[in-house]
């Protein structure tokens, strides 16, 4: 699937031009993405700033000589580029296992046009994918009451080796909730928004188009 992802990210990162300044996302795609771009800087000479929405991110453009900036100086991007977890045919998607999903959002809703890449494995008819929620550590038992109200099973993401909770860059909780399928995205999106504690949520609606890399190629979805 390595080489798909780089095939995607590749086809997105064609859309970046001299003098943007591009929103990069987290996450194994998203790094595909920022090293086309940084190739891109590198061969073609062109000149952008980028807002990254991780540390990972954030280390990722530095080496690739990515000049970076951020929202306070540059609130509206020309162009931001992330992968997601999984797309359904209305360009809906359940982005977040990076656990960089509050940041993402914000990133993506500045930006002009907000562009997803992923392999084919991907693209669902009907997303069934946990959505991850960022949530104040206070608020935790009242968010998994509130989900499990609403029919969703909720799971607080573990770090590696069961050590202890996964800690957002913003200082919060991830709690993974299974919807089971999700045939309303934009009605459950409202749903979890309403409940008190949670940051941001997984789901994500607005989308420019989405570049898909398959055995024979990258495909846009819009």
């Amino acid at each position: 699937m390595d080489d798909l992802k780089r095939i995607a990210a590749e086809s997105a990162a064609g859309l970046v031009e001299d003098g943007m300044i591009v929103g990069l996302g987290t996450g194994s795609t998203a790094a595909y993405v920022i090293k086309a771009i940084g190739d891109k800087i590198k061969e073609e000479g062109i000149n952008i700033m980028a807002v990254p929405t991780s540390l990972d991110s954030e280390i990722l453009a530095a080496e690739c000589k990515i000049r970076l900036t951020t929202l306070s100086e540059n609130p509206i991007l020309d162009l931001a580029i992330d992968g997601a977890d999984q797309v359904d045919p209305g360009l809906n998607l359940i982005k977040g296992k990076g656990g960089a999903l509050t940041r993402e959002k914000i990133v993506a809703y500045s930006a002009k046009k907000f562009v997803v890449c992923v392999d084919e494995s991907k693209v669902v008819d009907i997303l069934d994918d946990v959505v991850p929620l960022e949530v104040v550590s206070f608020a935790r038992n009242l968010v998994e009451k509130r989900v499990r109200d609403m029919g969703g099973k909720p799971e607080l993401r573990m770090a590696v080796k069961k050590i202890g909770p996964v800690i957002t860059d913003n200082g919060n909780l991830i709690i993974d909730v299974n919807f089971g399928k999700i045939e309303g995205p934009e009605l459950l999106a409202r749903e979890i928004s309403s409940i008190v504690g949670v940051l941001e949520h997984g789901i994500f609606t607005d989308v420019y188009d989405v570049h898909v890399g398959g055995k024979d190629g990258a495909s846009t979805m819009r």
